[in-house]
């Protein structure tokens, strides 16, 4: 090719890129009541087993009181279970915004 006869310019293409999905919004009103007073019943009730751990997606905390709680035949479900108990009548004394900045926000796992 000489000089005086010039390519075209190479064409680019542009192309979308896939944009990243809005994070998802903390539990707010009616939600976090619902999540909260769920979570407190159950760790009055069922505090032994951990449920209310795997409630609020603390799934590693949860095992750990089910597993304590089965493998020693019951005898450490009592201690659990304290333990829940003191869970549950926290979750139910916090009010929503501190429910939710404590427990979903800052992911505080024990008391």
């Amino acid at each position: 090719m000489s000089d005086d006869q010039q390519q075209p310019p190479a064409e680019t293409s542009v192309e979308p890129t896939p944009q990243q999905p809005a994070p998802a919004a903390p539990l707010e009103g009616k939600a976090a009541a619902d999540k909260k007073m769920l979570a407190g019943i159950l760790g009055i009730v069922l505090g032994g087993f951990g449920i209310h751990k795997f409630i609020l997606g603390y799934q590693k905390e949860g095992i750990i009181m089910l597993v304590i709680s089965v493998a020693t035949c019951g005898f450490g479900y009592t201690v659990i279970g304290i333990i829940g108990l003191i869970e549950g009548i926290m979750y139910l004394t916090k009010s929503d915004e501190e429910f939710v900045e404590t427990y979903i926000t800052n992911k505080k796992a024990w008391f």
